[in-house]
């Protein structure tokens, strides 16, 4: 057995990419990566640290053209036998595994949080992590996309090869005009700890006791839709079903009632923390603990007492 592992290293090596190679390693057989460049060998190398055998770049594909990164993974399936090809759950897993798939004639599970059992049945999410799926493909060939946070990376092996690779993608016909990148020391999706509010901060002069708590706990921030709407915060800190999807292993969240299209994009945190002054809120069902109190209150002190943990 085979795996191919897409990695986007356009912007470095994150840990989502490391559950991917981890996640493929315990598939069993031999693992490859396959990205389109944006590190150096050296950075790629480490991949081998997760299980990886070895790295194969094409540093010429554009990482914005989902057609050509699937013909540059279809190629490297091919060339090293590939059974299994592997993504990390995100927005380009979205676009590409599907194109791949028809390519390959391969049976695609998407969103998987677990490894497949001793039948080949392997668990989901599905409606929006409301539930569970029992997915399971009869092709010779399968794609799985893994949900970031579901799976912990594990190195246990040392630096592999980085190979230049010709993956025949073709030319592009996507142009880039601008990228503007998100602010901020964590990026969300790889966030293991999030601080959140919503419209219960009243106004965004008042955002400095979220971004304590955070800078205290070393986690990102994030929002609601309607705060990032009416401009309070940037729409990439925006998490739910049509912000950002997050799986962190805590979730805070003040001044948020708890809309269902919040939580499609947050019911994945292993541990979420709602402060609200409104004891019917609904994301009170949601939460493992709550705090019916003024966040103006709460948060500072929460801030507080974590300062004088960690000291």
């Amino acid at each position: 057995m085979s795996v191919l592992v897409y990695i986007n290293s356009s912007t470095g090596i994150h840990k989502s990419a490391n559950e991917a190679v981890t996640y493929s390693k315990k598939l069993g057989g031999a693992v490859t990566v396959i990205t389109n460049g944006g590190c150096d060998a050296v950075t790629l190398a480490s991949l081998g640290k997760y299980g990886a055998d070895k790295v194969l770049v094409d540093r010429s594909v554009n990482s914005n053209d989902d057609q050509q990164l699937t013909r540059m993974i279809a190629t490297a399936a091919d060339s090293v036998g590939a059974t299994t090809v592997v993504f990390s759950h995100d927005l380009t897993a979205k676009a590409v595994a599907p194109r791949l798939s028809v390519r390959m004639k391969a049976g695609l599970i998407s969103g998987a949080i677990d490894l497949p059992s001793g039948d080949g049945t392997t668990k989901v999410n599905v409606f929006s992590g409301k539930a569970f799926g029992a997915v399971k493909v009869n092709t010779s060939k399968k794609i799985i996309s893994l949900l970031p946070n579901s799976i912990l990376p594990e190195a246990t092996g040392s630096d592999c090869a980085v190979e230049d690779f010709n993956g025949n993608a073709g030319s592009t016909n996507v142009k880039v005009i601008t990228t503007k990148k998100p602010e901020g020391e964590i990026p969300l999706p790889e966030a293991e700890l999030v601080v959140s509010a919503g419209r219960g901060l009243k106004g965004p002069e008042n955002w400095g006791i979220v971004e304590d708590l955070a800078k205290a706990l070393g986690a990102a921030t994030a929002c609601s839709r309607p705060v990032a709407d009416i401009g309070w915060r940037p729409h990439h800190e925006h998490v739910g079903q049509t912000g950002v999807a997050i799986r962190p292993n805590l979730y805070i969240a003040a001044g948020i009632s708890g809309a269902i299209q919040h939580l499609a994009g947050v019911n994945g945190s292993k541990v979420i923390v709602v402060i609200n002054t409104d004891q019917e809120a609904p994301f009170f069902k949601a939460a493992d603990y709550g705090i019916v109190g003024d966040a103006f209150e709460v948060l500072p002190r929460l801030t507080e007492a974590v300062k004088k943990f960690k000291g």
